[in-house]
């Protein structure tokens, strides 16, 4: 059995296989997309063929939509060319249960992947007559954080950037760029109204999506490669919005046990690709069953009837409760404290860890105890209700083969708001004392003895990549294993970068104590448990 359009003329074995098949006509639904599409989506990873990619298969199935996803990749085209093509677009979908047993289900809600790529006259010429059609609702995005990114740390626009906006929309590359040309098209064939729903895994998404459009916008027409209006389209949200969203599934990357039982089950080709953009990415998406998407309701072309799905529609402001409310202290605080501490005491797995009482005790204090007290609860989901299921169902699902290593990828960007949240909201409640936390601190220091590259036994380990990562090096060298440093405040350079912890840890009286923790870990060998053990009693 292969999973491609072949697969909806033989259902009966599939049924043998465990294997849910689309309830839909995937032939008309191609044909229906081309004529009139409706969703786009640019990043064509496993969070989308995984979860987002799922909504829509939910709608065709219950006859609430007939148009499916086209869905695009503006970084890595060997996800096009070695996934999409070769499958008819569609993807094996593996839930993981915690008892081990598998959910099977195949997605066709794709009707095609496209690389966006201006270069590319045929692909790209799909893409633009989709913005240049009315029906066009939206386009979602699922690029990471830095895919939004125009500038480096100083401020400094990107060489890429710098280049599309010297040269204009028919040389765009940056993925910033490919969007605003296609909403140039779109504004050309008759400013038809459009949404752009960020569903990256970021705070205040939808804010980072129409900065950096707008910044192309607004340096096109500047140069005179878009007309005036143009500008004030885009920043008009009553035609072009920019809904904020809070997404959560853990979509990890492909699993050798998942591959092994769906070919022992008579499914071929399964085997994973590494891309040339180095994209670990397999035919099957493994992911844990809970999942959550929050989106504001700010859709003016209309929009799928997503709640349907299960997603949560409604307004800004509960939006952004719902998405600190989870990366401030419910889940993303406790996911990179794991990471950290998972790389230094030599696990490759986080639901190994959960199984560790001093890193167990950890993530608990940090969610139940130093969390809670300054949670923001949006109202429609309970923060103790989410923050349970975190602790004792999810990262604990041994079955969801996530890593620290993958985890602790680009720790610099989150610790701001992962761990600097909290603090601030401590500082800013007289009835609070920022003194009393004990496990956040304890998870800054971690992260600091992380960046050594050495683990609790004292012998060399690979850190996770890291936009900061060199600049961090830099200014803890000359720090080493075995050698306390006796200066006081060796390490405030770093602890008052307010841009890195999202406020002064120096100022906030919270220095001496994460340093003290720092150079317990830095006594030997096992230090870094014995400081765990000592704080975690």
């Amino acid at each position: 059995m292969k999973l491609n359009r072949s697969c909806l003329t033989d259902r009966q074995a599939w049924d043998k296989a465990s294997v849910r098949l689309p309830e839909f006509d995937w032939e008309k639904m191609t044909e229906v997309t081309e004529q009139s599409p409706v969703w786009v989506h640019f990043g064509a990873g496993n969070i989308f063929r995984g979860f987002i990619a799922v909504l829509q298969q939910r709608l065709l199935e219950e006859g609430l939509e007939k148009s499916g996803i086209i869905a695009a990749d503006t970084f890595d085209f060997d996800i096009i060319d070695k996934i999409y093509t070769p499958h008819d677009s569609m993807t094996m979908m593996v839930g993981l249960k915690p008892d081990g047993t598998m959910d099977r289900e195949i997605i066709a809600s794709v009707a095609k992947g496209v690389r966006a790529d201006v270069n590319d006259e045929k692909e790209f010429g799909s893409l633009v007559r989709a913005f240049e059609n009315p029906s066009l609702q939206m386009a979602s995005f699922t690029i990471t954080e830095k895919g939004y990114a125009l500038t480096n740390f100083k401020g400094e626009l990107f060489p890429v950037v710098e280049k599309d906006m010297q040269e204009g929309p028919g040389k765009a590359s940056h993925a910033m760029s490919i969007v605003a040309a296609l909403l140039l098209k779109r504004y050309e064939a008759g400013r038809f109204p459009l949404a752009l729903v960020s569903m990256d895994n970021c705070s205040h998404n939808g804010e980072k999506l129409k900065s950096s459009v707008v910044a192309i916008a607004k340096a096109w027409v500047e140069k005179g490669f878009a007309p005036a209006g143009f500008l004030g389209w885009v920043e008009d949200e009553d035609q072009v919005s920019f809904p904020w969203s809070m997404i959560d599934k853990i979509t990890p990357r492909p699993a050798e046990e998942v591959q092994k039982a769906l070919e022992e089950d008579g499914i071929e080709e399964m085997a994973p690709i590494i891309t040339s953009r180095n994209t670990y990415i397999a035919p099957f998406v493994n992911a844990e069953i809970p999942q959550y998407l929050v989106v504001e309701d700010r859709f003016p072309n209309g929009r799928p009837a997503l709640e349907k799905a299960g997603v949560y529609l409604t307004d800004r402001d509960t939006v952004n409760q719902t998405e600190r409310m989870k990366v401030t202290t419910c889940l993303n605080p406790l996911h990179t404290a794991l990471a950290v501490y998972g790389c230094v005491l030599g696990y490759n797995s986080i639901a190994a860890e959960m199984k560790d009482e001093d890193l167990k005790a950890l993530v608990e204090r940090i969610g139940y105890q130093e969390g809670m007290p300054v949670v923001t609860d949006p109202g429609i989901l309970s923060p103790e209700a989410f923050v349970k299921e975190v602790i004792e169902y999810r990262l604990p699902n041994p079955f969801i083969p996530d890593t620290p290593q993958r985890i602790a990828t680009d720790t610099s960007q989150k610790v701001a708001i992962r761990f600097g949240e909290t603090i601030k909201a401590y500082l800013a409640d007289e009835a609070l004392d920022v003194n009393s936390l004990t496990a956040i601190p304890l998870a800054i220091a971690g992260w600091l003895r992380y960046l050594l590259g050495v683990n609790d036994e004292g012998t060399e380990m690979e850190i996770s990549s890291d936009p900061m990562l060199e600049a961090l090096k830099e200014q803890l060298k000359g720090i080493s294993l075995g050698e306390v440093p006796q200066e006081k405040g060796f390490l405030n350079e770093i602890l008052s970068n307010s841009v890195l912890f999202g406020t002064d840890l120096v100022k906030a009286g919270l220095s001496e104590k994460i340093e003290g923790m720092f150079c317990e870990m830095l006594e030997g060998p096992g230090a870094v448990r014995k400081t765990l053990k000592k704080y975690m009693k």
